[in-house]
């Protein structure tokens, strides 16, 4: 997360765009930007179990990060256009990338924005998320600045998100969203599922360079890694 709102700070300041694409090591439950965790999530059964939490800068409900891709774009406001028009141009791009797969992705028809306090992420898509179909299979999150945005999105590739309403407080279970290797019949291989990404975001143009280890930019995430580290923000609402 550190390194995210990083990317955030120097596409403010310097008009860079980035995509990261990375995945979670050890798996780790998310929450929203806004997200009211200490009324909808069980603190005492979230620590019996050991999992690891973070709050996102990023908007959106919780979300489970074991087998799955998680991206991220941070780029100035107008690279897409407005707060809509964003969510749009990269959920397209996300799709694209799912249905070279062999499926047919398409984006969720507009409908009523859920609360941030509905339960967990993938429960429900909202208006132009990702779906195969009919069922979600990208979970997106932004948040903006005056002249950059970042936006989060996690490619579930395999597994479920059944321990987010595990740890929720009062909620029915309910089926689990399928996974991208249930939806292909095979499995879908992290390298394989962000070849295919990086493929269909070279659709944006641009000069693209790779962002190499022992970059400047990890260690300037640095000094925000202890503010995401802290409790005071995780369980912050």
């Amino acid at each position: 997360m550190a390194i995210d709102e990083t990317l955030l700070r120097m596409a403010e300041t310097n008009a860079t765009g980035f995509l990261r694409l990375y995945r979670w090591a050890p798996s780790c439950l998310s929450f929203g930007r806004h997200e009211p965790a200490l009324r909808r999530y069980r603190r005492d059964e979230i620590a019996a179990r050991k999992l690891d939490v973070v709050r996102r800068p990023t908007g959106g409900r919780a979300v489970w990060h074991d087998a799955e891709l998680t991206y991220a774009v941070a780029a100035p406001s107008d690279t897409f256009g407005a707060l809509s028009a964003t969510h749009l141009a990269i959920h397209q791009t996300v799709a694209d990338a799912v249905a070279s797969l062999g499926v047919r992705a398409s984006l969720a028809p507009a409908r009523p924005t859920t609360p941030v306090d509905a339960g967990a992420c993938f429960a429900t898509a909202a208006g132009g998320e990702v779906t195969v179909n009919g069922h979600k299979v990208v979970g997106s999150a932004q948040v903006r600045t005056r002249s950059a945005f970042l936006q989060h999105g996690s490619i579930m590739l395999d597994g479920d998100q059944r321990i987010v309403s595990d740890v929720a407080t009062g909620q029915s279970p309910s089926s689990p969203a399928p996974s991208l290797r249930e939806l292909v019949g095979r499995p879908v291989a992290f390298d394989e599922m962000a070849e295919r990404v990086v493929g269909a975001a070279r659709a944006w143009g641009g000069e693209w360079s790779w962002i190499a280890r022992g970059d400047p930019i990890v260690e300037r995430a640095a000094a925000l890694a202890d503010s995401y580290r802290s409790e005071r923000w995780t369980w912050c609402r």
